[in-house]
C-alpha cells in the first residue's frame, strides 16, 4: 500500500511589507489591497500549521501540494514559502506544482519560484518538457515512489487583471499522453497533480483551465488512477470514463481556510492506494479543521476504484 497526503491553496500570509509598492505591478497592487481588506481574514497561517502538523502525524509515504502557496507573487513571499516548506518536510517527501497565485504577475525565476525548485524536480527522465521565464524546472516531471508514479503538470501562467485561468499547453499534454501510457504498461498507479480543475465546466470561465477539453481527451484516451487539484477551495470528487477504467478526479479546500463562511474550513485528504484483484483501489480519508474546537479531525471516508 502507498499512502499519499494531498493539500492545496495555502495562501501563506501575512503579505510582506511593501508588497504592493516594491517591483510595482498593477495586478499585484490590487491583489495586495484585496488581501488587506478581505482575504487576510479567510486564510490563517496558524490553520495551515495545524493542517501540516496533522499530515506529519499521519506519516504518509508522500505529500502532494497542488499550488497557490503565495498570494500576489511578491518577491519576499517566495523566500518565506520556501522556509515554510522546509519546516514542513524534505523535498523528496513533498511534490509541488504551482498555481495561478504563484505566477500572479510575471516574476523572474531567480526572484520567485526558484525558492521551491527542489520540490518540483522529478527522478525519471522525461523526453518532452517545457520551461519558462517564471518556471525553469522542466514540466511535466515524474517522481516514482514504490508502486506509484506522481506526474506534476504546471498550469500556472501569468494572467491579466481579474483573471485566474490556467494553461497546460500542447507540450505538456503531449508528454502527459506518452507518460500515462508508458507508466500504465510498467504497472504504476498514475497520479496526476495540477492546480486547476482538469475538466471543462468545473471552474468559472475566468478561472478555468483554458485547455481542459484537450486534457480531458488525454485522460479519456490514456487513463489515470487519480488526478489531484485545488483552485476552487472546495472538496470535489468527479469521475471520468477512460479506455482503461475510471479516472477519479479529486479537489480539496484551501489548507489555510480559517472559516466556513463562503468556502469550507481547511482540509486535506489521505489516499491509501493498493492493487487488489487486478484493480487499483483507493481508500480516502478527508481530515478537516474545526473552527470551533481549533482541532483537525476526520470529516469523511470513502473509496475510489479504477
Amino acid at each position: 500500500m502507498f499512502s499519499l497526503a494531498h493539500l492545496s491553496d495555502l495562501h501563506l500570509g501575512p503579505l510582506p511589507a511593501g508588497a504592493a509598492r516594491k517591483h510595482f505591478r498593477l495586478k499585484r497592487a490590487v491583489g495586495a489591497v484585496n488581501w488587506r481588506l478581505n482575504r487576510h481574514r479567510l486564510h490563517s497561517v496558524a490553520v495551515a500549521r495545524a493542517i501540516a502538523a496533522d499530515i506529519v502525524d499521519a506519516a504518509p509515504d508522500h505529500v502532494a501540494l497542488t499550488g497557490d502557496i503565495v498570494n500576489v507573487a511578491a518577491h519576499a513571499e517566495f523566500g518565506a514559502a520556501g522556509r515554510w516548506l522546509a519546516a514542513f518536510g524534505e523535498a523528496s517527501w513533498i511534490s509541488f506544482v504551482p498555481g495561478n497565485h504563484d505566477t500572479y504577475v510575471r516574476v523572474d525565476w531567480r526572484h520567485g519560484l526558484s525558492h521551491l525548485a527542489a520540490y518540483m524536480q522529478g527522478d525519471m527522465r522525461v523526453a518532452l518538457t517545457e520551461v519558462s521565464a517564471q518556471i525553469e524546472t522542466p514540466f511535466p516531471y515524474v517522481r516514482l515512489r514504490r508502486n506509484a508514479a506522481l506526474i506534476g503538470i504546471s498550469t500556472a501562467v501569468p494572467q491579466p487583471l481579474h483573471r485566474a485561468c490556467g494553461l497546460a499547453g500542447k507540450t505538456q499534454l503531449d508528454s502527459l499522453a506518452f507518460l500515462l501510457g508508458d507508466l500504465r504498461e510498467r504497472g504504476f498507479a498514475r497520479i496526476v497533480m495540477l492546480h486547476h480543475p482538469p475538466l471543462p465546466g468545473l471552474a468559472k470561465p475566468r478561472k478555468a483551465l483554458i485547455d481542459a477539453p484537450q486534457l480531458k481527451e488525454v485522460l479519456e484516451t490514456q487513463g489515470a488512477e487519480l488526478v489531484l487539484h485545488g483552485h476552487n477551495h472546495e472538496p470535489m470528487v468527479n469521475k471520468l470514463k477512460s479506455r482503461f477504467g475510471t479516472v477519479s478526479i479529486v479537489g480539496v479546500p484551501s489548507a489555510s481556510s480559517a472559516q466556513a463562511a463562503h468556502h469550507p474550513a481547511a482540509a486535506w485528504n489521505l489516499y491509501r492506494i493498493q492493487r487488489l484483484g487486478g484493480r487499483w483501489v483507493i481508500e480516502v480519508t478527508s481530515r478537516g479543521f474545526d473552527p470551533l474546537t481549533r482541532q483537525v479531525g476526520t470529516r469523511a471516508e470513502f473509496a475510489l476504484s479504477s
